[in-house]
């Protein structure tokens, strides 16, 4: 039986690099991508002397090209911190939204299952508490936060259109 490929976006950040391990401990090819913008290659390099993972240093902004088989893809990859995210406002955005449409349009074009993620910041400063499925947020788009709550909610709305 051919082993399950799997490719996580965001790969050298925090999440990112712990997904890695995670896939290739349950026995995954793994497929890490990062364009290094806010990631760390010290967090995956331990990995990079296995068979089962491979590197791409690529911005998911930009056309994404994989050659061979994914099964899964696991859409990591975005500033996650309000230092990195206020410093580089468009490349926030556009991760969240081109970046998200590229790998959709990969999942589709290799018949793969695709999950995102998200982020409880697509409510914004919430007037409930706890959030539920049916309260739709509070947010500033054009507030100190609103490149990352709103790079997220993007992200959310063209994965279910």
């Amino acid at each position: 039986m051919e082993k399950k490929r799997v490719l996580i976006t965001g790969a050298a950040g925090f999440l990112g690099s712990h997904l890695c391990d995670r896939f290739i401990k349950e026995g995954y090819d793994v497929v890490g991508m990062d364009n290094l913008v806010t990631g760390d290659l010290r967090n995956i390099e331990h990995l990079f002397k296995l068979e089962s993972f491979e590197f791409y240093h690529h911005d998911v902004s930009k056309f994404i090209h994989v050659p061979g088989r994914i099964d899964y893809i696991l859409h990591f990859a975005s500033p996650a911190s309000p230092i990195d995210y206020l410093k580089i406002p468009i490349q926030t955005l556009k991760v969240g939204a081109l970046g998200t449409h590229n790998c959709l349009g990969l999942a589709k074009a290799k018949n793969a299952r695709m999950l995102v993620a998200s982020t409880s910041e697509v409510y914004g400063d919430p007037l409930v508490h706890p959030q539920t499925e049916e309260y739709w947020g509070n947010v500033n788009p054009v507030g100190p936060r609103g490149v990352y709550d709103e790079a997220k909610r993007f992200m959310e709305s063209i994965t279910m259109a």
